[in-house]
């Protein structure tokens, strides 16, 4: 169970004093004798007490703290170390320093986090939000009116802003490119079932079938953590099918590296037994033996876009929820069977229908 958190009115009770010499002797008053200021002092010791003194001068001044909070849902992932360093590119550059939480795809764990970040006074929230999560759990920071900007997972009925990749286009371009290639029997392999981002890109993946004249096949489709080991664990499962898929778009470009793997171990090599194209472009797709084909989303720049969404709300002193979607493109390298022809930053531009208008 967790300790409870020691408060003002306890070392009150414990000193036999009031809340207002407690006060006092924590702001170093000279109104306060010596006696009672050693004697308030060895219970707060005794207690554990911290005194948030930051905080406590926020709460006096009524002012703004230069702190954003940066909450991602797998750390793990390359893609979130690189769209927290974009963030940070702009934050800094303003004067505010960034707090990261990592949630583990846990909801408990990211509502502690939104918490305590809210103790310490964030002027305003970056989070791509864990599984299944309530928009609900973000209408206390609205009503507050901290700014929050929601990326790469969408959060319908949150009505906050949202910044999000044009997933169904670049899951089409994928699978028009290895159709091209001629292949037929193309599997989706990876990310969960219950979030936006997967719903997108499977449509996208049904689309790009359909547009290229295949048919679709439920058993093509095989979910798993969207991680490198879910990669690995995807692509056995598609290798034991019956009638095995020669290609394969990947959740992200994690799960891309991790089906990487499990062909080596079956000894099939990605791009000349098997194709493989993922999702994201994070840096080590380019060094990748061989390198890896993937739609490119640009996290750093999805990172730097947020943040400066997010530096608007708080500068006019209103949260309007305003709505992003990225253009993406694809990235041509080896992985896919296609590199020798294909130079290795050659790419096709999919627009979003927002970059359209």
């Amino acid at each position: 169970m967790t300790k409870a958190r020691v408060t003002v009115i306890d070392i009150a009770k414990a000193a036999g004093v009031s809340k207002s010499t407690v006060s006092l002797v924590l702001q170093g008053s000279s109104l306060v004798n010596e006696g009672t200021r050693s004697k308030v002092n060895a219970v707060m010791r005794e207690l554990g007490y911290v005194y948030n003194r930051g905080a406590a001068n926020l709460r006096q001044a009524g002012a703004k703290s230069k702190i954003i909070g940066v909450v991602v849902n797998d750390l793990t992932n390359s893609f979130f170390a690189e769209l927290a360093v974009g963030v940070d590119m702009v934050v800094q550059s303003a004067g505010f320093v960034q707090f990261l939480s990592n949630t583990g795809e846990s909801i408990d764990r990211q509502r502690e986090v939104v918490a305590s970040m809210r103790e310490h006074g964030i002027s305003g929230l970056i989070v791509s939000p864990a599984r299944a999560t309530d928009a609900a759990d973000f209408k206390p920071l609205v009503a507050a009116g901290i700014p929050v900007v929601v990326v790469v997972r969408n959060l319908p009925g949150a009505k906050v802003s949202s910044i999000v990749s044009d997933n169904r286009a670049g899951m089409m371009s994928a699978v028009k490119h290895l159709a091209g290639l001629g292949h037929k029997r193309i599997a989706f392999l990876g990310g969960f079932p219950d979030t936006a981002v997967f719903d997108d890109r499977l449509a996208g993946y049904r689309s790009g079938v359909e547009a290229a004249g295949l048919d679709y096949h439920e058993e093509l489709v095989i979910s798993s953590a969207p991680s490198r080991a879910g990669g690995v664990e995807a692509i056995g499962k598609a290798i034991a099918l019956g009638r095995r898929p020669t290609a394969a778009v990947c959740f992200n470009d994690a799960v891309a590296f991790g089906v990487c793997d499990g062909l080596r171990a079956r000894r099939l090599e990605p791009g000349a037994d098997f194709a493989v194209v993922g999702f994201d472009d994070v840096i080590e797709a380019q060094a990748a033996v061989p390198a890896l084909t993937t739609v490119s989303v640009d996290p750093q720049g999805i990172g730097r876009r947020g943040a400066q969404m997010l530096l608007k709300q708080i500068n006019a002193g209103k949260a309007e929820a305003e709505t992003v979607t990225t253009a993406v493109r694809l990235v041509v390298r080896e992985s896919c069977g296609a590199g020798k022809t294909a130079p290795a930053k050659a790419g096709k531009s999919v627009k979003s229908k927002q970059d359209a208008e």
